[in-house]
């Protein structure tokens, strides 16, 4: 994700002025951070907090698309308050995808009268994905969950009785991201999919939510950048 971002900022004409790794974590300094007028933190659940914290610390604004973290969401966006920082984050940047969202949402209000469907979500992704099921499905799901009124809470394996939400999750090499929402019902079936093809449109929806919140103060979401 750090290659296809700078990749697309740079041809964008955006400069990059620092980038980490654990290579030369050394380098992650409030001097250093100061440099940059916002900061897109795609790293891995045990580190993002500090990470984020650190970039507050420093006054700059953070996009974040790390995953598996969200217990501390609510710790995070009290700090940035604290602070008077900017933050936005998503579980996926993709404009499509959230566009999606959206569909998911306005479908599940269709569905909710509807009780002779049961639904239930499958993601694929790449064997690297440390997290399952993925950001992105959980927040399907959490849409999901306040509008069928037959399902409680969801559940990463196979449902036991129709209150679970069953998310499916599949990790196989080289495969970006596929969710797809399915309501099945003894008639017939309907389904709503989405299939990343590269990583670029999450790249590309980073560096858009990077330059939406440049400047600003407060927490956002992808809802705001595309103004849905």
């Amino acid at each position: 994700m750090g290659k296809a971002i700078e990749e697309i900022a740079e041809a964008g004409g955006d400069e990059i002025v620092l980038k980490i790794s654990e290579e030369n974590i050394e380098m992650f300094t409030i001097e250093n951070i100061k440099q940059a007028d916002v900061a897109i933190e795609f790293t891995s659940p045990h580190g993002a907090v500090d990470n984020i914290k650190k970039c507050f610390d420093a006054g700059v604004p953070v996009v974040c698309g790390t995953t598996g973290w969200l217990k501390d969401l609510d710790e995070v966006n009290l700090y940035c308050e604290q602070k008077n920082g900017a933050f936005l984050y998503a579980s996926n940047f993709s404009i499509g995808v959230n566009l999606f969202f959206a569909l998911n949402d306005y479908l599940a209000s269709l569905m909710s009268t509807h009780d002779e469907y049961d639904v239930s979500i499958e993601e694929i992704h790449h064997t690297q994905k440390k997290d399952a099921p993925s950001g992105t499905a959980i927040t399907l799901a959490e849409q999901l969950l306040p509008k069928i009124k037959t399902k409680k809470n969801w559940i990463n394996e196979k449902a036991n009785d129709i209150t679970e939400l069953e998310i499916i999750s599949q990790r196989i090499a080289d495969v970006p991201g596929t969710h797809k929402i399915k309501y099945n019902s003894s008639t017939d079936a309907i389904e709503i999919i989405h299939t990343a093809h590269n990583r670029k449109g999450f790249a590309s929806g980073a560096v858009l939510a990077a330059k939406f919140i440049a400047g600003k103060k407060g927490i956002f979401s992808m809802k705001d950048v595309l103004g849905l």
